[in-house]
């Protein structure tokens, strides 16, 4: 039942009158069909449709918002934001006070602990927030990255660059972080033509090395001298790529074996997702 302490995240609350239609106008994800106790994946985009900001969504206890960030992020969050606050009556800032952790596999917490869902995948647990200092963890940061890469999730500024990937690369259509059916947000013009056109050919999937640790992030994923992708974080033997799935249905159909660091790479269509993959696993080997 582990429990770990994630450092490299941090809480940005937006709150006041307006702080729903305001989030609502700008997000990709619904806020407001967002349920009390869970946490949504969302993301801020640019005019182009690419991710600026991925986070977790959650509703405090005052009717405002929580924006689960990496902590590095928050400083250009909290000031982009605050440009398309105009004349609503939304307060945005940092929240020092609160640490983030997450637990899973039904994990136990202290009663003053608040626990959302992630509703990314049941598998992932749950977020928890807590007076910062005041919470110890007996998992570490890395057993909770090996546990997100295990089950194929991606997340912004490991997996993928800011700035350079769009929602569907980042599987944000597979796990929640986009709604098709609400109205208009930053980007969504690009986000649903690539929808209703289906040209996602770029996707993070899982890599898998038989022997050994996964190469370091970054490093170029190939199939004969034909660029697939790029690795991403990684975890043991085990790690996300960014894959062009076309070309890697064209390797597949030629008999040409997947490598990252020179090593061959089996890869995997995540458990949750539904979109086309050119075979159900390229075994290593």
């Amino acid at each position: 039942m582990p429990i770990a302490l994630l450092p490299d995240r941090a809480v940005v609350t937006v709150t006041g009158a307006d702080a729903t239609p305001f989030l609502q106008g700008i997000l990709t994800c619904n806020v407001e069909s967002l349920p009390e106790g869970e946490a949504r994946l969302g993301a801020l985009l640019t005019p182009q449709g690419k991710i600026q900001f991925d986070f977790l969504v959650s509703r405090d206890r005052e009717g405002g918002f929580r924006l689960d960030v990496a902590a590095e992020r928050v400083p250009d969050l909290v000031k982009r934001l605050g440009l398309y606050r105009l004349r609503a009556k939304v307060g945005i800032a940092a929240d020092p006070t609160l640490g983030v952790a997450a637990a899973w596999n039904g994990a136990e917490t202290a009663a003053e602990t608040i626990r959302m869902r992630d509703r990314r995948l049941p598998a992932l647990g749950e977020r928890l927030y807590f007076a910062l200092g005041a919470f110890s963890a007996d998992a570490s940061e890395d057993d909770y990255h090996a546990h997100r890469i295990g089950l194929g999730v991606p997340e912004g500024g490991r997996d993928f660059a800011f700035m350079d990937a769009f929602p569907h690369e980042a599987l944000m259509d597979q796990l929640g972080g986009v709604d098709f059916r609400k109205g208009c947000y930053v980007g969504q013009e690009v986000v649903s033509r690539m929808q209703h056109r289906g040209t996602a050919r770029t996707r993070i999937v899982p890599l898998v090395f038989a022997e050994g640790a996964a190469p370091a992030p970054g490093t170029e994923v190939v199939a004969g001298a034909r660029s697939l992708g790029v690795t991403g974080s990684m975890a043991g033997g085990r790690g996300l790529a960014t894959i062009r799935l076309d070309r890697l249905g064209d390797a597949l159909a030629a008999g040409e074996p997947v490598r990252a660091d020179g090593r061959i790479a089996g890869v995997e269509k995540p458990a949750f997702a539904t979109f086309a993959f050119p075979a159900d696993t390229a075994a290593a080997g």
